[in-house]
């Protein structure tokens, strides 16, 4: 007999900024198996690390790093010129703070995932990859995992550097024929009905995506993401949970080294 097939899926936390968006990304730790924390790049500090891991304990639920480019003002979420040497030193900063913040509440920091353009660079297995890379390897080895987009060009960097790693995939954003994200100002590219991305996450389980134009792309993926930013994500994490329940596909956290 096969083994079952087993998914995880995650949040990207700690970046709310009022008490509703708090009250959202609580309400996600009961259905995702894996979190991750920003860490004061683009959004967080220490205060919201240590709340955000403390209540992802709580409900047993995995924790990992979400670090970006040194950009507050844009949200990560742009392209900036940056010395090598200036990104390199803040995503050490960035990891530490949450190294730090997991090891005081007696865990460990299960794996690391960029943020916003940082993930599309880090993607492309160019030197930003390699940047976010030697931090890790330098600081923790091999333990924590790298989460990349599926079927990312790092990917097969990461599999030549002995990096271990977790290929992601989305529930809740629109995908374009080179498998890249469609651009979240483009109509379409966010995902809102919890109907519509559910389905996206069971064929993502399954093995593909249909992008923006119609084209299906193959895609294996170990772990979904639902943004904790969308509009309504906490009925999109119940219908995904639902969907892959009925289709008899467990929602689990990988196993970390």
């Amino acid at each position: 007999m096969a083994p079952k097939r087993t998914i995880d899926l995650n949040a990207d936390v700690g970046e709310a900024t009022d008490a509703a968006g708090v009250e959202v990304e609580r309400a996600l730790l009961g259905l995702v198996t894996t979190v991750h924390v920003a860490c004061g790049g683009h959004s967080g500090d220490d205060g919201s690390m240590a709340a955000t891991v403390a209540a992802a304990l709580e409900h047993s639920v995995r924790v990992g790093a979400h670090p970006s480019y040194p950009d507050r003002d844009g949200f990560g979420r742009r392209p900036i010129e940056i010395d090598r040497g200036e990104l390199r030193a803040s995503l050490s900063d960035q990891l530490r703070a949450l190294d730090r913040v997991c090891r005081s509440a007696g865990t460990s920091m299960a794996s690391v995932k960029a943020h916003g353009a940082l993930y599309a660079e880090v993607a492309k297995g160019g030197a930003i990859y390699e940047t976010l890379r030697d931090v890790v390897r330098e600081g923790w080895g091999d333990g924590p995992i790298l989460v990349l987009p599926s079927g990312c060009r790092a990917t097969a960097t990461a599999l030549r550097d002995g990096v271990p790693t977790c290929e992601e995939g989305f529930c809740d954003r629109a995908y374009r024929r080179d498998g890249s994200l469609a651009d979240r100002g483009t109509a379409g590219a966010v995902l809102t009905d919890p109907g519509e991305a559910a389905a996206q996450a069971l064929s993502l389980a399954r093995g593909a995506v249909v992008a923006n134009d119609g084209s299906v792309l193959t895609r294996w993926v170990d772990t979904l993401c639902v943004h904790s930013d969308s509009h309504g994500v906490v009925a999109i994490a119940a219908a995904v949970r639902q969907a892959m329940a009925d289709s008899g596909i467990d929602v689990v956290a990988p196993a970390h080294a």
